[in-house]
């Protein structure tokens, strides 16, 4: 699988638009060559670079697996209009959370999982959650990664 976004280039920049120093939505996001046998597909945005450890940015679930993108600026609700299941961040919320780091440049790991199943979890389920009912079930992943630094 390939996973892109219009929005940046891979190890490139993310622009400030889709950070919390702008309107901290989320990236437009395209994805393609999906494994036949795909039921659902998972997508995980954390960084790794944080000091208390990897921050989970955002975490969506259960996206059916004819859809190939998110458009720019998901909003925060539970089931998404053309299905997927958003789960809960790292700042303790439904949805996406932008890159906000404290210092220096972050990179931040924008993951997809192709699954051979629905994962079915209730909404605002967390990434350790997710990580825990994909195992055994990945028919392909793919990732993007993008780095940022606070423009203050």
């Amino acid at each position: 699988m390939k996973l892109e976004s219009t929005a940046f280039d891979a190890n490139g920049l993310i622009p400030a638009k889709y950070t919390c120093d702008g309107a901290d939505i989320s990236p437009p996001l395209i994805w393609d060559e999906v494994p036949k046998g795909t039921q659902s597909i998972v997508l995980i945005v954390d960084d790794p670079d944080a000091p208390g450890g990897t921050f989970v940015h955002w975490v969506v679930y259960d996206i059916p697996a004819t859809i190939r993108q998110l458009p720019e600026k998901i909003a925060a609700v539970k089931p998404l209009p053309d299905g997927g299941v958003q789960g809960k961040n790292d700042f303790g919320k439904l949805g996406y959370g932008g890159p906000c780091p404290p210092s220096g440049i972050h990179r931040y790991f924008f993951k997809i999982y192709a699954l051979d199943q629905e994962l079915s979890l209730p909404a605002g389920a967390t990434k350790n959650q997710i990580l825990t009912a994909i195992e055994s079930h990945i028919l392909a992943k793919a990732d993007l990664i993008g780095r940022y630094k606070r423009q203050r």
